[in-house]
């Protein structure tokens, strides 16, 4: 169990505020910035300081995009040129946009998508396993899921994921549409990007045995089939994973039965996966 858990508790590592002020729009906490971000953001005449945290009204929350590029060319963050929704809470109403690579500098929730490529088999259950193509800004190489990715800007969580699927691995809309919602995983991390406050809405979507995905947008190198128990012994061995793919794939363990969910090792993952 302890090669599992490292996995979770690394994934668990902000302790928050530390040295962190929130950041908001309106009144609504959105964010978490370092003494660092709030002395670059105080060159904008849009930002408010507040007694209880630095942001911008929410008449002023469109600027945030324009401060933000301003912010990348002063070599803060890496432009990704893909805009995501800000929210104080998931559901929540969107406050405003931001580049998807500068949510970690400003600690502002991310949304995404995990999906596990199933396959059932006379001899059990089988994974389809991604590999991040060696281009990759982050984690190049790392063992992936078959289908995960970010939910932009304006879409939905089932928009997300039939977009993903078919970009990432090929897979057609309709047989993507059966992909099943089996939980959701939330985590803060500190990681050299900034501060990761990730949601994963995960899904199990069981594929036809004749069915070969194949990388349609470049983010994945190839894909493997591996029967499931392979994937526990190299997860719990290794750190070949990508590091938030291990948590959906505990989950998915626990689910499956393949770590017994009642045995003291399956209560202690369970309660450290929901803490």
């Amino acid at each position: 169990m302890r090669g599992l858990l490292r996995h979770i508790e690394a994934c668990h590592n902000a302790r928050l505020p530390g040295t962190r002020q929130p950041f908001l729009i309106g009144a609504a906490r959105v964010g978490w910035v370092l003494p660092e971000l709030m002395r670059a953001l105080s060159d904008f005449p849009e930002i408010r300081v507040w007694p209880f945290g630095v942001g911008l009204d929410q008449a002023q929350a469109g600027a945030l995009p324009r401060i933000a590029l301003a912010l990348a060319g002063r070599g803060l963050f890496r432009w990704r040129d893909e805009a995501f929704d800000v929210r104080a809470e998931p559901g929540g109403p969107a406050l405003a946009e931001l580049d998807r690579g500068a949510l970690p500098l400003f600690g502002v929730m991310a949304e995404g998508v995990h999906v596990n490529g199933l396959v059932r088999r006379a001899d059990g259950l089988w994974l389809w396993v991604g590999r991040r193509a060696a281009q990759r800004q982050l984690d190049p190489g790392k063992l992936d899921h078959l289908v995960a990715g970010g939910i932009p800007a304006g879409f939905s969580v089932t928009a997300a994921l039939i977009k993903e699927a078919a970009e990432e691995a090929g897979i057609p809309a309709p047989l993507a549409a059966g992909a099943v919602p089996v939980g959701q995983i939330r985590y803060a991390m500190e990681r050299a990007e900034g501060l990761r406050r990730d949601l994963l809405h995960c899904f199990d979507l069981y594929l036809p045995a004749d069915f070969d995905p194949r990388p349609a947008d470049g983010e994945l190198a190839g894909f493997e089939l591996w029967p499931l128990a392979r994937v526990l012994e190299r997860g719990a061995a290794t750190d070949d994973f990508k590091f938030n793919v291990n948590l959906v794939l505990i989950d998915l363990f626990l689910r499956t039965g393949l770590i017994d969910p009642a045995s003291a090792d399956g209560l202690a993952l369970r309660r450290a996966l929901d803490g």
